[in-house]
Protein backbone atom coordinates (compact mmCIF):
# COMPACT_ATOMS: atom_id res chain seq x y z
CA UNK A 1 0.00 0.00 0.00
CA UNK A 2 1.23 3.51 -0.83
CA UNK A 3 1.77 5.79 2.16
CA UNK A 4 0.61 9.16 0.78
CA UNK A 5 1.36 11.02 4.03
CA UNK A 6 4.97 9.78 4.00
CA UNK A 7 5.41 10.77 0.36
CA UNK A 8 4.02 14.23 1.12
CA UNK A 9 6.29 14.78 4.16
CA UNK A 10 9.42 13.71 2.32
CA UNK A 11 8.54 15.79 -0.74
CA UNK A 12 7.81 18.88 1.36
CA UNK A 13 11.20 18.50 3.05
CA UNK A 14 12.94 18.46 -0.34
CA UNK A 15 11.06 21.59 -1.48
CA UNK A 16 11.97 23.33 1.78
CA UNK A 17 15.65 22.48 1.38
CA UNK A 18 15.65 23.71 -2.21
CA UNK A 19 14.00 27.02 -1.27
CA UNK A 20 16.32 27.55 1.69
CA UNK A 21 19.29 26.84 -0.57
CA UNK A 22 18.16 29.60 -2.94
CA UNK A 23 17.98 32.04 -0.03
CA UNK A 24 21.62 31.56 0.91
CA UNK A 25 23.56 33.24 2.43
CA UNK A 26 20.83 35.34 4.04
CA UNK A 27 18.30 32.67 5.09
CA UNK A 28 14.53 32.79 4.82
CA UNK A 29 11.50 33.12 7.10
CA UNK A 30 8.83 30.43 7.24
CA UNK A 31 6.13 32.66 5.72
CA UNK A 32 7.62 32.64 2.20
CA UNK A 33 8.46 28.96 2.63
CA UNK A 34 4.77 28.27 3.19
CA UNK A 35 3.92 30.04 -0.08
CA UNK A 36 6.44 27.84 -1.90
CA UNK A 37 5.13 24.64 -0.34
CA UNK A 38 1.54 25.68 -1.13
CA UNK A 39 2.47 25.95 -4.81
CA UNK A 40 2.79 22.14 -4.69
CA UNK A 41 0.42 21.31 -1.82
CA UNK A 42 -2.30 24.00 -1.70
CA UNK A 43 -3.65 22.71 1.62
CA UNK A 44 -0.28 22.94 3.42
CA UNK A 45 -0.25 24.74 6.76
CA UNK A 46 2.28 26.86 8.60
CA UNK A 47 2.36 24.19 11.32
CA UNK A 48 3.19 21.53 8.72
CA UNK A 49 6.10 23.63 7.43
CA UNK A 50 7.39 24.12 10.97
CA UNK A 51 7.10 20.41 11.79
CA UNK A 52 9.13 19.50 8.73
CA UNK A 53 11.70 22.21 9.44
CA UNK A 54 11.99 20.89 12.98
CA UNK A 55 12.66 17.42 11.52
CA UNK A 56 15.36 18.85 9.24
CA UNK A 57 16.92 20.69 12.18
CA UNK A 58 17.05 17.44 14.17
CA UNK A 59 18.86 15.89 11.18
CA UNK A 60 21.36 18.82 11.27
CA UNK A 61 20.37 19.96 7.77
CA UNK A 62 18.98 23.37 8.74
CA UNK A 63 19.55 25.91 11.47
CA UNK A 64 16.50 27.68 12.90
CA UNK A 65 16.74 31.02 14.68
CA UNK A 66 13.59 32.18 16.49
CA UNK A 67 13.01 35.86 17.18
CA UNK A 68 11.03 37.49 19.99
CA UNK A 69 7.83 37.33 17.92
CA UNK A 70 8.30 33.58 17.32
CA UNK A 71 9.20 34.06 13.66
CA UNK A 72 11.58 31.39 12.39
CA UNK A 73 14.58 32.34 10.23
CA UNK A 74 15.98 29.26 8.52
CA UNK A 75 19.33 28.61 6.88
CA UNK A 76 21.12 25.49 5.67
CA UNK A 77 23.90 23.88 7.65
CA UNK A 78 27.00 22.51 5.97
CA UNK A 79 25.44 19.05 5.72
CA UNK A 80 22.23 20.58 4.34
CA UNK A 81 24.22 22.36 1.63
CA UNK A 82 26.11 19.16 0.79
CA UNK A 83 22.83 17.23 0.62
CA UNK A 84 21.15 19.76 -1.70
CA UNK A 85 24.25 19.93 -3.89
CA UNK A 86 24.38 16.10 -4.15
CA UNK A 87 27.88 15.89 -2.63
CA UNK A 88 26.78 13.44 0.08
CA UNK A 89 24.60 10.35 -0.12
CA UNK A 90 20.84 10.65 0.05
CA UNK A 91 19.37 10.69 3.54
CA UNK A 92 16.21 8.81 4.49
CA UNK A 93 13.22 11.02 5.21
CA UNK A 94 13.77 13.45 2.32
CA UNK A 95 12.57 12.80 -1.25
CA UNK A 96 15.67 14.01 -3.08
CA UNK A 97 15.36 13.21 -6.80
CA UNK A 98 18.01 11.00 -8.32
CA UNK A 99 20.37 12.57 -10.83
CA UNK A 100 19.69 10.92 -14.17
CA UNK A 101 22.14 12.83 -16.37
CA UNK A 102 25.91 12.79 -16.12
Amino acid sequence: MIDIAKIRREDIRWHLLQAINLSRPVGIYTEPLLVIVRSVYPDATHQEVRLNLDYLEERDMVRITKDAMDRWMVDLTRSGIDFVEYTIDAQPGVARPKITQV
